[in-house]
């Protein structure tokens, strides 16, 4: 299958490492132009740098913008009024004991998680919709599913992107737009690996040993019984960005390595 979107510009949030940067190389080695959205412009200037060899003559521009805010939104939507790809992957999370979790940690959760996505879709909707074709995508989770203990507040944030995500596949039913929830499972990440080494250390084994010993405690029912890779989840993210994923929408895609123990 050869995916061409040449003619596509694409925004990706959050692409400044980890799954936003895999999927933004993917996005610009189909030939994307690529926004590339993150909060620190050296950050920013990086993972540009960091597409240019995923294809000659990539097409990549950067935002420095803090999208858990009202202010962030109104300033990438500025710099870049429309867009055909939207992939929403922008996510905050930590560990933390439920009932440690203040106010404050649930909205602040839930401002990044959640709102942060709302902001973008309700704009470059309005000029898919009138274009009559676009792709956006909510990357949410397997805790979506498998609520973890470990992090209960990221797991009901990621199930509201769910919710998100199929509302607004309906709204826009029949205009050409297809929107989507990604469901990844546990990445391994820059994030993941400190979260990892924080773990190892206090237990006296190695990060390895760890990745393990978390998917044992944690995510029993794992089938591929590893951590995927940033580039195992933009594959998907890339497809069901592509002209030939136009029958695809309202779905929540998953790519969690058999966590999720539904067949539905």
């Amino acid at each position: 299958m050869i995916i061409d979107l040449t003619d596509k510009t694409a925004i990706v949030t959050g692409s400044t490492g980890g799954i936003g940067l895999a999927i933004a190389k993917g996005l610009a080695a189909a030939g994307a132009t690529v926004i590339v959205v993150g909060r620190a412009r050296e950050r920013v200037d990086a993972a540009l740098a960091a597409l240019r060899p995923t294809k000659a003559g990539a097409r990549a521009r950067g935002v420095v913008a803090d999208l858990a805010t009202v202010a962030g939104c109104q300033a990438l939507i500025q710099a870049e009024p429309e867009a055909d790809i939207l992939v929403n992957n922008l996510g905050i999370y930590g560990v933390r004991d439920f009932f440690a979790i203040e106010d404050a940690e649930w909205e602040e959760i839930y401002r990044g998680n959640v709102l942060s996505g709302a902001r973008l879709a309700r704009h470059y909707a309005q000029g898919m919709r009138t274009r009559g074709w676009g792709r956006i995508q909510f990357i949410s989770s397997e805790s979506a599913q498998n609520i973890p203990v470990e992090m209960v507040h990221y797991g009901v944030s990621k199930a509201a992107l769910q919710g998100l995500s199929r509302g607004l596949a309906k709204v826009l039913a029949g205009t050409g737009v297809t929107v989507n929830a990604i469901l990844p499972g546990p990445p391994r990440t820059e994030g993941t690996t400190a979260m990892l080494a924080g773990l190892a250390t206090a237990r006296g084994v190695s990060v390895d040993e760890m990745e393990a010993i978390f998917l044992a405690e944690n995510r029993p029912s794992t089938l591929l019984r590893r951590f995927a890779t940033p580039e195992e989840v933009a594959s998907l993210c890339v497809y069901a960005a592509s002209p030939q994923a136009s029958a695809t929408t309202g779905a929540a895609l998953r790519v969690e390595g058999g966590i999720v123990e539904s067949i539905v």
